[in-house]
């Protein structure tokens, strides 16, 4: 096995097959309520604020239960920002929840100021990210968060793919020095780590998740992505390719070592992310390789559009962010490598 929070992969590679199709599942900012009140409760200079959306953020569980220390700012982001520099800058350790596309867009500027500049360690948490918004539609679906995230200094930005790691890369968030960008969604997902599913390694920023070891290609996938890559790579073997799959919790910093171990041991990769192939996890990688060891890189995600209102299964369908999407990216790869 590879050793976390060294730049390479922690290798958990099942040798049985994971049924993702039927393990429980649970939306990560359900996890992320449960996780902040547990880092509440061990530390008394966590606070949380959010802008009137701490029903659907989850951070009411915290309100709940250390009204003193929970702020509600109204429909005021830029001002929340503000508040939680404020409030770090005095020794606190803020928790700044709202939607995706709020979080990172309406208040760039003072992210960017107040929060990136002076590396202040805010923790931004943007839920409702990418088209499993679903029907509140393109206005309030994030697909350029993270590259506004990863683009600014001194940020970490983590995406997790299930409860597990959303409630792990909290309590890691903890030791950060620096601001970190924290990315949810709104849909319940497999829970990939724990009983029926992987093992759940030590999650640490800078780290990655070795899920599938492959021969073929290597699928690099965060987020709501990963359960449809592990379910791709499970379809491959069935045309006769052996694929392997990373989970890329962290995207900034990016395993760097997993990724071009990776590359070097298939000679291809895929990402996949719920988010624009512009400028997110699919631009890391492509970075990365490009400077290092150059192999073909075909990234699944939105190609240069917005979502629409839907259902969020038919969102996916209509973006080609499902597993059959991610086998057909797979299978080009393979072909250009090839």
């Amino acid at each position: 096995m590879f050793r976390p929070g060294t730049g390479t992969a922690w290798g958990c590679v099942e040798m049985t097959r994971v049924d993702v199709a039927r393990l429980p599942r649970q939306a990560t900012r359900d996890a992320y309520g449960e996780a902040l009140v547990a880092a509440g409760r061990a530390d008394a200079r966590v606070v949380a604020l959010d802008a009137d959306l701490s029903g659907s953020t989850k951070s009411q569980k915290f309100g709940a239960l250390f009204p003193e220390r929970f702020f509600n700012v109204g429909i005021a982001e830029q001002n929340m920002i503000g508040m939680a520099a404020g409030l770090a800058a005095a020794g606190k350790i803020p928790f700044a929840s709202s939607f995706a596309i709020f979080v990172t867009g309406r208040a760039f500027e003072q992210v960017r100021q107040s929060v990136a500049y002076p590396g202040l360690p805010v923790r931004l948490v943007g839920s409702h990210s990418g088209v499993t918004v679903g029907q509140d539609g393109s206005s309030h679906q994030a697909i350029e968060d993270i590259a506004l995230m990863r683009v600014l200094p001194h940020m970490t930005v983590l995406v997790p793919a299930d409860g597990p790691s959303t409630r792990a890369l909290v309590n890691e968030s903890l030791s950060i020095e620096g601001p970190v960008y924290l990315r949810l969604g709104r849909p319940a997902v497999p829970v990939l780590y724990g009983e029926g599913g992987f093992a759940a390694p030590p999650f640490k920023a800078g780290g990655s998740v070795t899920l599938l070891a492959g021969r073929d290609a290597t699928i690099v996938a965060c987020g709501v992505m990963v359960a449809e890559a592990v379910t791709a790579a499970y379809r491959a073997e069935a045309i006769g390719l052996s694929v392997g799959v990373i989970d890329a919790y962290s995207v900034k910093p990016l395993d760097r070592d997993a990724v071009l171990a990776a590359a070097r041991a298939t000679g291809a990769l895929v990402t996949a992310e719920e988010h624009s192939v512009i400028g997110g996890l699919g631009g890391a990688v492509a970075e990365t390789v490009a400077e290092e060891y150059p192999v073909p890189v075909i990234r699944v995600g939105l190609l240069d559009r917005f979502g629409e209102s839907g259902a969020p299964d038919e969102l996916l369908k209509l973006c080609r962010l499902m597993a059959d999407d991610i086998l057909a990216a797979v299978r080009r790869a393979v072909a250009v490598k090839r």
